[in-house]
């Protein structure tokens, strides 16, 4: 109430207030005995709009859900979103075959879920009704802070769904599908944003307005941003790009590292990182006390979550110092950002190939110094553009680069089914799933049963895959390591393989 822009902040709390009244989220009564009522707070936030140079000044109210009571107030909070996976999927299949993609945002999302425990909250700040000082709200609905909110909202929009003749596919409970004869329409939800993706635009224009009967709606049009992630579209050519240069350009000053030198690689061979490198005096450790070093991690693991494959191996390696980082970690992460400033314009590009499903494995020998784990990696590209990728440490030291091979073959493996299930559950099938893998011995010991005393030690749970190559449900290939874009994940690069990788990887510079 001290700032200039009071009365901003007051219309921002009475449309809060408007939108509670409207949605009947609590009812004013004394408090039962036995029971407690929760504490709560407003947040305020400026929200710069996309479609407009006036900022919107935005009032929340939150309870204070880290007091409730598990078994009183609350019993399961699980609740699913999108995953990024099928997200570019989805983007993938819109760029090769022509489709509409427009955007929803569900105002005050959490406030539609019903509640099914009796909670009480404290009357809001600066809002206590007159005569009723002594009364507490009594909520009907969920609010945000509420532990369960989350549960109860996504049970509210699937119930809704299923309403309108909608099924959650079993891949992705977050991906919801309705075929028709000639047509489909795909619904994409991440908490409150809604992706809506079909050919047919008044499907998808009856689709909002079956959802704008049961929830407050904002249509924004077509697709311009989603989590952070830019969508840029070029309809002619049929190429649908994804990039993050605005959140890069957000982390890279908070590092200072918005003018630090670039460099070509994400890695340099020169980073042998190890636990070694950890603080071992109590002024070492207290020195990197003033390091943000988990903030900066994780803030480059969203950019390599979205839309950044080719700095995967290098986040991983990071990453596995997280508990007790030293200044040489510190300056592998600050590389990976020098990096980063000068390809922050890179651009994940889908439609430039077929809509087919495509991948590749890779894994390099022994590559962690501390416990001599090897690294697996995996590359999913569709229509031009890699949709899935993965670097990880192995879960058991391999004795050899068979094994290590046949681990990381494994786990591309799975990554593959899973995606040939959500891809035919969205009604698209391919006459075959093919994994390349560089390593002929591994494709061998996965076509053939043969038993060998160098081979029998590896785990049975890997073997699996013989049972499925023999079912068909997919096929191992040879490929030259040359042409293997999964070799990324798995090492530090030179700059004109790491350039192959990025180019198989549908990863273009805005030069290209």
């Amino acid at each position: 109430m001290e700032d200039e822009n009071k009365m901003k902040w007051v219309d921002a709390m009475q449309d809060e207030m408007e939108s509670l009244h409207e949605n009947h989220s609590f009812e004013l009564v004394k408090l039962p005995k036995g029971k407690r009522a929760l504490k709560n707070r407003w947040v305020y936030r400026v929200k710069q709009e996309e479609h407009t140079s006036q900022p919107r000044y935005k009032a929340r109210l939150v309870v204070k859900g880290f007091n409730q009571k598990k078994g009183i107030d609350f019993d399961e909070i699980f609740s699913p979103v999108v995953k990024m996976t099928s997200i570019r999927v989805v983007l993938g299949l819109a760029a090769s075959l022509d489709l509409e993609i427009q955007q929803m945002d569900v105002k005050t999302a959490f406030l539609h879920g019903d509640l099914d425990k009796e909670i009480y909250m404290e009357q809001l700040e600066g809002f206590v009704l007159k005569g009723k000082e002594d009364y507490v709200c009594k909520l009907k609905k969920s609010l945000y802070g509420l532990k369960q909110a989350l549960r109860q909202w996504y049970k509210k929009f699937e119930s809704v769904m299923g309403e309108q003749g909608y099924r959650k596919t079993t891949s992705d409970h977050c991906v919801f599908v309705q075929k028709f004869s000639d047509d489909f329409v795909i619904l994409l939800l991440y908490v409150d944003d809604i992706l809506t993706v079909g050919r047919n635009v008044s499907r998808i224009d009856n689709l909002k307005k079956q959802l704008s009967k049961s929830f407050a709606m904002k249509d924004l049009g077509p697709v311009k941003r989603i989590l952070g992630i830019r969508i840029e579209r070029d309809r002619a050519s049929k190429k649908l790009c994804m990039l993050q240069e605005q959140y890069i350009e957000k982390v890279l000053p908070r590092f200072n590292m918005s003018k630090a030198k670039v460099v070509s690689s994400p890695l340099a061979s020169h980073f042998k990182l190890n636990s070694k490198h950890s603080p071992s005096t109590d002024k070492e450790m207290e020195d990197m006390r003033r390091v943000l070093y988990a903030s900066a991690v994780g803030s480059l693991m969203y950019a390599m979550v979205c839309t950044r494959p080719d700095i995967a191996y290098a986040v991983g390696v990071v990453s596995r110092f997280l508990s007790n980082p030293g200044r040489h970690h510190w300056e592998a992460v600050k590389w990976i950002m020098r990096y980063l400033r000068g390809t922050s314009k890179l651009k994940l590009t889908f439609g430039s190939g077929k809509p087919i499903l495509v991948g590749y494995t890779d894994s390099d020998m022994a590559g962690d110094v501390d416990n001599r784990r090897s690294t697996s990696g995996y590359l999913m590209t569709f229509s031009g553009g890699t949709v899935s990728w993965q670097s990880r440490l192995q879960k058991c030291v391999a004795l050899s680069t068979i094994e290590a091979e046949y681990i990381a073959a494994a786990e591309a493996c799975k990554e593959l089914l899973w995606m040939k299930c959500f891809m035919q559950e969205l009604g698209f099938k391919q006459q075959r799933y093919v994994v390349y893998c560089d390593n002929q011995s591994a494709i061998h010991l996965n076509k053939n049963s043969t038993y060998h005393a160098r081979s029998k030690h590896i785990d049975v749970r890997y073997h699996w895959m013989r049972d499925a190559l023999n079912d068909n449900l997919f096929e191992i290939e040879k490929i030259h390591t040359d042409n293997n874009g999964s070799d990324m994940l798995t090492k530090t690069l030179p700059r004109e393989k790491l350039g192959v990788c990025c180019s198989i990887a549908g990863m273009v510079s805005p030069s290209t």
